[in-house]
């Protein structure tokens, strides 16, 4: 009942944000008013970090069997949920590349047999379950693979040309893409929205899945969310959503939206293409769009990014861990690690074909688990309205240092990063919280007094914690 009040009072809060983080933004007009809560995330997402596994490229052997070895090293890193890319079989029609695309689904309730078995996908998700992981399994509603056994028994269960041929997927805005190795589903038809329930459904009865992130969340209409959601919470009803969108209108079915905005903020601060004050701007966008209870999804990597957009050390260059600190630390957030960053993956791995992880790179497993602890630990940085509010602070660090406190109860984070090529004393004014704190990493101490003095490192990060 505590935690359920500290939500509450929290969502209650978190309105002051707007006006605050306004105000030093130098906004003159009334922000608009944020949604309604819809619902709640489970309980035992409060304080979790999430991680994405690409099976064909996490090991040399591509399989769900080879991936069980690695559950007690990401339980090690911190890590409760692990999100699964597709592993249903993979269409053969029209494929891109040898292997094709994973988000190419040839049969919604099938194991890919280059992957392995039910039985070993059922082993995994009891491993997880073992060590205390949840398992969050990649569905892909928006299309399916043009030889999925609907494209000749329930051809009206797609969207259609003029001409009568059916459409490739479209995006989230509505347009026919090229991903011309998938076939868009018609959501106008009631049986294929049946059928799609039921297909999740098997996945709960038979393999026990914590979840779904679902692929291209915002082409499917908001109300069939609503539908599956409902229907599957009769079946397990502390279930987590996460969709492939970044759209406010989605929380009434999901937990947590992508934040791709903050990422390409995070590319073009670390870039030196924009100021940290830009930071401030878009809370002020968040807090006003976005219900209390939301859960934004922050990162430094996933599978399209690395592919199709570069490794964080391409984007980012010497800042990709000050980036990390900020994904892991804003108000809301709930961090992802993708596949082999803890290894320091500089390769894009290639999407269509085998392209193994190098799991010998140096080790940044210290660093993400050292911060993922510490939202484990410190209720101020836990997920959504159960963590802290956060306050921006007054610095004298210019537009490549950003610094901000996030309270709960009695207890304070306080995070300064430094984007710049050089290390910086950053002069800080009007902090709420003065006292003793403990540097996170340097496991020293510090006194943070109302206005005072913190060394941060070029291209580093301070972590002060009480």
């Amino acid at each position: 009942m505590a935690t359920d009040n500290c939500v509450k009072l929290c969502a209650l809060v978190r309105a002051a944000l707007i006006v605050t983080v306004t105000a030093l933004a130098g906004s003159q007009t009334a922000s608009p008013q944020a949604p309604p809560p819809t619902h709640t995330p489970p309980k035992w997402t409060r304080s979790a970090a999430i991680y994405e596994i690409n099976v064909r490229q996490y090991t040399p052997q591509g399989t769900i069997s080879a991936l069980i070895p690695h559950i007690p090293r990401l339980r090690r890193l911190g890590i409760d949920v692990v999100w699964v890319m597709p592993i249903q079989p993979i269409g053969v029609a029209r494929r891109k590349g040898v292997l094709g695309s994973p988000y190419s689904v040839s049969s919604y309730t099938e194991v890919n047999p280059a992957f392995g078995t039910k039985a070993d996908f059922k082993a995994f998700v009891d491993a997880a379950h073992r060590q205390g992981l949840r398992v969050v399994l990649d569905w892909v509603p928006n299309h399916t693979a043009f030889d999925h056994p609907w494209i000749t028994q329930h051809p009206d269960w797609y969207v259609h040309r003029a001409d009568g041929s059916i459409m490739n997927a479209r995006d989230n805005e509505n347009h026919e893409t090229d991903w011309t190795d998938v076939a868009e589903l018609n959501y106008d038809n009631p049986a294929m929205r049946r059928a799609m329930i039921a297909d999740m459904r098997y996945w709960l009865d038979a393999m026990n899945v914590d979840g779904f992130r679902c692929d291209v969340a915002g082409g499917v209409p908001t109300n069939f969310w609503i539908e599956a959601h409902s229907e599957l919470a009769r079946v397990k009803r502390d279930l987590f959503w996460l969709a492939e969108a970044e759209d406010p209108a989605l929380y009434v079915a999901f937990d947590m939206t992508y934040g791709w905005e903050f990422h390409h903020l995070l590319n073009e601060l670390a870039q030196g293409k924009r100021p940290t004050s830009d930071i401030d701007a878009y809370l002020v966008k968040q807090a006003a769009t976005y219900p209390a209870t939301a859960f934004r999804m922050y990162f430094t990597s996933n599978h399209d990014e690395n592919s199709w957009n570069g490794t964080e050390f391409e984007r980012m260059g010497e800042n990709h861990q000050a980036a990390f600190v900020l994904s892991a630390t804003m108000s809301e957030s709930m961090p992802l690690l993708y596949t082999g960053q803890e290894a320091s993956l500089h390769k894009r791995l290639r999407f269509f074909e085998k392209d193994t992880v190098d799991w010998n790179g140096p080790s940044l497993a210290s660093f993400y688990s050292t911060t993922i602890a510490l939202k484990h630990r410190n209720g101020a940085l836990w997920n959504g309205a159960w963590g802290g509010v956060q306050s921006h602070l007054a610095t004298d660090g210019g537009d490549r240092v950003y610094a901000f406190s996030r309270t709960r109860g009695k207890n304070t984070v306080v995070v300064m990063v430094n984007f710049g090529d050089s290390p910086r004393t950053v002069s800080y004014t009007a902090f709420g919280a003065p006292g003793s704190y403990t540097d996170w990493y340097a496991h020293t101490q510090a006194s943070l007094g109302r206005d005072g003095k913190v060394d941060v490192p070029a291209h580093g990060y301070r972590v002060l914690v009480r």
